[in-house]
């Protein structure tokens, strides 16, 4: 059991990261999980390590403040947080995603923000799993941010 041992606060959301492979990326989004008030951490099997030197280093020794595990079996996990009543929301540029103003004016008692590889986003098995999908709107043709600073400004507005 994943939650059990993380042990999140009612309220407070939670953050999972699939596939991110850099660690410069793993470092800030640490970082920013920190400093905006995330209580957990959830990192597949192919996520870079949290714990390598650089990792440490970019998220200012973050990474032993937020409370975070490695889900050896990611859909098993994401299960466990729909059983645990989390809305599972995930960072994507695919098909149906809502703005991300609209996700925070649903104001979701228990939410789960879920970030993607930096190239490929998130998993198809992932996205299939979604309650919602979710898209900082951008302007002057740029289609995303970088998957850290994504990150901040979702933690940020559902904080």
């Amino acid at each position: 059991m994943v939650l059990p041992a993380l042990r999140p606060r009612v309220g407070a959301p939670i953050f999972a990261l699939e596939r991110i492979t850099t660690l410069l990326n793993v470092g800030a989004l640490f970082r920013s999980a920190a400093a905006l008030g995330i209580d957990a951490v959830l990192v597949s099997p192919a996520c870079a390590d949290p714990l390598y030197r650089r990792s440490v280093r970019v998220s200012m020794g973050t990474v032993f403040q937020v409370p975070w595990t490695r889900v050896d079996d990611w859909a098993r996990g994401i299960e466990e947080l729909k059983d645990a009543g989390y809305l599972l929301a995930g960072m994507t540029l695919g098909e149906g995603a809502v703005p991300l103003d609209d996700l925070v004016a649903e104001g979701p008692a228990r939410l789960a923000l879920m970030f993607g590889n930096e190239g490929d986003g998130l998993t198809g098995a992932t996205e299939a799993m979604l309650d919602r999908r979710v898209i900082i709107p951008m302007m002057s043709g740029v289609d995303s941010l970088n998957v850290a600073a994504a990150s901040a400004v979702a933690f940020y507005a559902t904080r």
